[in-house]
């Protein structure tokens, strides 16, 4: 529905407590931000480890019934949003094998970028593939390892990966959570009494009543038994690489991601933005919800009143009917609808979290003009997207990118904006300070920290002789 990098995945992981997978069920339910195509809950009780997986969100996929069957005081749980593998039953996480290891149950965070050549390797040697997931290449991969304990063959099997991950494994009597050395995706270690819980993001554990304890570090291996809580640092450190876009749209306002409250660093980012491109308006309007603490940054800088002019409909399903008789801008609508009061015979200012093919935001100009304003001048609280994300992030080609194939005045007059501003990287860097260094910003720079296969398929969307775009729309259309 709308045109946004698409969220990733979320993790959640909990070890001893009576209720791990209704907890488990809860963490999710916080997490579903980051995917809504299929979620799944391991459980485990000292002997075996049981699963319930299914497409859809977590609400319409677990009641009392089916958590009752997920036995044990360990648990975790994984909602999805494909990045690698296609959108079926078969890719829904956690994935739970039997192997000589006993059984082991993972989810998975990220992108490995070597996927393919590890799995045509392992094809070779006999390996038989049920899912098109990267995630299936480590099963694979902890399968035939030699090792005697179930970290310690899990650490050879990530060692022989490269790309982003942050891990939970489940295993009858072990909660095991790993990260990669560059530390893309963020991963929080949390305490609920005498529990320990590893999740994507902290909201998850104000939900259940937990303290933040702190982050499995980049290239950390944290393992929790009954005997406690054990750290292993089997990697060397590689350069610091998090995930900026957590910060500009990914996690919830409510949550501390990488050490920073995603409120303040958004909020800080519409202040700066109204610093590097102030105009003369009468009302900030967000494009809610990922607009809005950018706007009201935007707005207590700029000293213009903060409005709500775009009211998001929060019960809209996954499909709908779509009338046979045109209803103009009907998809946008169906989720968006403006509130005159605050549009009409205004200069509006109108604050987005990103732009990637703008044909959204395009859609949204037209709305607020049509409901009167008199002026809109659209600003963007990140840099211009010209580079799409291998590490986990569902992104269009660069092909696609509206940033990466035309001019800033060509993308506003496509918009049929009076004014267009983003926020430039420096501003964006200043805003995160002295963690600045740590950011991977790829998608703003074309810049990779961890290399890959460039005669893949899957990363020809980097190559320079791929097909524009059709030209922007004449602003009258």
């Amino acid at each position: 529905m709308f045109d946004k990098f698409h969220e990733e995945c979320g993790l959640f992981g909990i070890f001893d407590h009576p209720e791990a997978s209704n907890l488990a069920y809860l963490g999710l339910y916080a997490l579903q931000h980051r995917g809504q195509e299929s979620a799944g809950i391991a459980s485990a009780d000292g002997h075996r480890v049981r699963i319930q997986r299914a497409m859809g969100y977590v609400a319409d996929i677990f009641d009392e019934t089916t958590l009752s069957g997920l036995t044990g005081r360990s648990a975790i749980g994984h909602v999805r949003y494909s990045t690698t593998g296609d959108s079926h039953l078969q890719n829904a996480q956690p994935f739970l094998i039997e192997c000589a290891h006993g059984q082991i149950a993972i989810c998975h965070n990220g992108n490995l970028v070597n996927a393919h050549e590890l799995r045509d390797e392992l094809v070779k040697q006999g390996s038989i593939f049920q899912t098109t997931s990267d995630t299936e290449v480590l099963l694979h991969l902890y399968a035939r390892s030699h090792a005697d304990a179930p970290e310690d063959a899990l650490i050879e099997s990530i060692g022989q990966v490269s790309g982003a991950y942050s891990l939970l494994v489940l295993t009858k009597d072990s909660l095991i959570a790993a990260r990669d050395p560059h530390g893309f995706r963020p991963l929080a270690i949390g305490r609920l009494g005498d529990a320990f819980i590893v999740c994507s993001e902290t909201c998850a554990l104000d939900l259940i009543g937990a303290t933040y304890v702190r982050d499995v570090e980049p290239g950390e291996v944290v393992v929790i038994t009954e005997s406690g809580v054990h750290s292993h640092r089997p990697f060397p450190p590689g350069a610091p690489s998090h995930c900026v876009f957590e910060h500009v749209y990914f996690s919830r306002p409510d949550s501390y991601v990488f050490g920073r409250s995603v409120n303040d660093t958004r909020t800080g980012f519409g202040q700066q933005l109204a610093r590097e491109a102030g105009v003369p308006a009468d009302v900030v309007v967000p494009v809610p919800d990922s607009g809005v603490c950018a706007a009201s940054g935007y707005a207590e800088t700029a000293d213009i009143p903060f409005r709500m002019g775009l009211i998001r409909n929060h019960y809209v399903g996954r499909t709908f009917i779509e009338p046979q008789q045109a209803i103009r801008h009907f998809g946008v609508r169906v989720k968006l609808n403006p509130v005159r009061d605050i549009l009409e015979g205004r200069r509006v200012v109108m604050i987005d979290d990103s732009l990637v093919r703008g044909t959204t935001s395009r859609k949204i100009v037209k709305m607020v003009r049509a409901a009167g304003a008199r002026e809109v001048h659209v600003r963007i609280s990140c840099p211009p997207t010209i580079s799409p994300c291998f590490y986990g992030v569902d992104t269009p080609r660069r092909s696609e990118l509206i940033a990466a194939t035309h001019t800033l005045e060509e993308i506003r007059r496509y918009l049929n904006a009076d004014s267009l501003a983003y926020l430039s990287l420096e501003g964006m860097l200043s805003v995160l300070g002295a963690q600045k260094s740590s950011y991977c910003t790829s998608c703003y720079t074309g810049q990779y920290p961890v290399a890959f296969p460039q005669n893949r398929e899957s990363y020809l969307q980097l190559a320079l002789k791929l097909q524009s775009p059709a030209r922007p729309e004449p602003v009258g259309s």
